[in-house]
């Protein structure tokens, strides 16, 4: 159903007030607890003049003030905007120009804290709220951090328009706000494969829908105890839906790092008990790599579900063995709140594929030259979606919207972008991205297909094939690969004779180049667009 997000928040609260939602390096906090923080919150901003539709800002690591910031901005009627913590100041002060954002929360991290007070200075930023983190850690934690990393925190300079949390915390209540499904809580910027990201406009209803279909799908009894990694980083629209609110939505508690490090995941996976782990490949690569993998306990994992990019079979696998936990693999764009489709927890999934899609999802295929039509049957096109969970648009972007949205059946389809296989078991297998294909001769390549026959070769870790220019064929494909640790390396030649002898005539490679490791995006996902525009300028 939809319904605004403080509803289903307030609804978890009501039914289990002293469970823990939070445990954040061995502290625990309550439902009852993060809720009242949040409700302080939201009576701080309407205090400050902040309501129905202006923007709140998070520019966060995964700590706890984020949850209560996160709702409460929207129990004001705010509308919220997330911010990478990795963003430069001049990525930082874009996306608040671009956003509106008149508000800012961050913690006294000087990495963080030094960003966001530069772009107070040359920005619109009107406010920024500093979280401090030795308030949020154990007592000895604390103490810790104020001893060995005194660099690291930064020493705000408080004053009208540098505020601590705790000053935005009233003891009064909010004024209650009678919010609907369609306004808008979130604007989500997208990754961008081209330009500019484009922030997605999330409405409570696309969010709230999305958390109770992830939700849907899982088949463990709800009485037994959940408790779900938080290693994501909740900026991220994956971690939104199926970290946070999905947790809302099922009475979870989540084991919250301020940061992804092996170790620390491991530790926390053990201390926590944690049955359940959203991840990106990434992140299951770091941890098989990690030396204390081999004496892991993993008796109380249940699931574990990988997004944000392609699992590759080999992965996979070894984490299946290692861990004796199914790993699935799921889809999902920022502009369709998370996630579309996913592999069954239990029944038969088929690998390969991103699974059958959630509850009340369609999909239709377009022809990849021409979207007005669909794809010829049985074969390839470009994927649409219909569902609760789609955006209402880009901010301040009708022209964006024109592109991505296309009428068909009496719907609105949101075109992804991707060109995808529908099998007759609702099975989808993404076969590559409209933009990424490689124009060889007047064949269209599909550069990750060429990437998933050389990561077959047992010494190549992660690998990227991008277009280069070739006189003759206009472009050729060219693959850039990284290697295993522990193998004996093949030459760059012998690489590339072995893919070559294994793909079509025009996805031949003109050549394997080896490099220490491959660009990724802040979320670990392979980067083509940055190893594109770092060889071909």
């Amino acid at each position: 159903e939809t319904t605004p997000m403080p509803a289903l928040f307030g609804r978890a609260v009501d039914a289990h007030p002293d469970r823990t939602l939070v445990e954040f390096m061995g502290r625990k906090l309550s439902y009852q607890a993060m809720h009242a923080e949040a409700r302080r919150f939201a009576a701080g901003l309407q205090e400050a003049g902040i309501g129905r539709g202006d923007r709140v800002g998070l520019f966060l690591p995964n700590v706890p003030i984020y949850l209560s910031a996160y709702y409460g901005a929207m129990m004001a009627g705010a509308t919220l905007v997330n911010f990478s913590p990795l963003y430069s100041v001049d990525e930082l002060a874009h996306q608040v120009e671009d956003s509106g954002t008149r508000l800012l929360v961050t913690v006294d991290v000087a990495q963080l804290y030094d960003t966001a007070a530069e772009v107070l200075q040359k920005s619109s930023l009107k406010t920024l709220v500093v979280g401090e983190l030795t308030g949020m850690l154990p007592t000895l934690k604390s103490i810790g951090l104020k001893l060995f990393k005194a660099k690291a925190v930064a020493k705000p300079a408080y004053g009208d328009s540098i505020v601590r949390w705790q000053d935005m915390l009233p003891r009064n209540e909010p004024k209650r706000l009678d919010i609907t499904p369609d306004e808008i809580a979130l604007l989500q910027y997208t990754g961008g494969t081209t330009g500019r990201p484009k922030g997605a406009m999330l409405s409570h209803g696309n969010l709230a829908a999305n958390a109770q279909q992830v939700n849907a799908i899982d088949p463990v009894d709800r009485d037994e105890p959940d408790i779900i990694m938080g290693a994501l980083p909740l900026f991220h629209v994956f971690a939104n839906t199926c970290v946070l609110n999905r947790s809302i939505v099922r009475g979870a508690t989540i084991a919250m790092v301020p940061r992804f490090d092996a170790g620390d995941v491991l530790a926390t996976m053990k201390r926590a008990r944690v049955t359940g782990f959203p991840g990106v490949p990434t992140m299951f690569q770091a941890l098989l790599d990690h030396p204390k993998v081999a004496g892991q306990d993993f008796s109380n994992l249940r699931i574990c579900i990988s997004g944000g990019a392609p699992l590759a079979d080999p992965l996979r696998d070894k984490w299946e063995k290692v861990s004796g936990v199914r790993l699935v693999e799921g889809y999902g764009l920022t502009e369709s709140s998370g996630v579309v489709s996913t592999n069954p927890y239990e029944a038969q999934r088929k690998n390969g594929t991103i699974g059958q899609v959630l509850p009340q999802t369609r999909l239709l295929l377009l022809d990849k030259e021409d979207e007005t039509r669909l794809a010829p049957e049985g074969e390839p096109g470009e994927l649409a979606i219909h569902g609760p969970q789609i955006m209402q648009g880009y901010w301040n972007l009708p022209e964006a919207d024109a592109e991505v949205f296309v009428e068909h059946q009496g719907r609105k389809w949101l075109r992804t972008g991707d060109v995808a296989i529908i099998g007759e078991d609702g099975f989808v297998e993404i076969v590559d991205r409209i933009k990424d294909m490689i124009a060889v001769g007047g064949f269209k390549v599909f550069p990750s297909q060429v990437e998933d026959v050389l990561q077959q070769h047992p010494a190549i870790r992660d690998v990227l094939v991008i277009g280069v220019p070739d006189d003759y064929k206009g472009e050729v494909p060219r693959a850039y690969a990284s290697l295993q640790p522990d193998q004996r390396a093949p030459s760059a030649e012998v690489l590339r004779d072995w893919l070559n002898a294994r793909v079509g005539k025009h996805e031949r490679v003109d050549e394997v180049v080896i490099r220490k490791e491959l660009p990724v995006t802040m979320v670990g996902k392979l980067d083509r667009k940055a190893l594109r525009q770092e060889v071909l300028g």
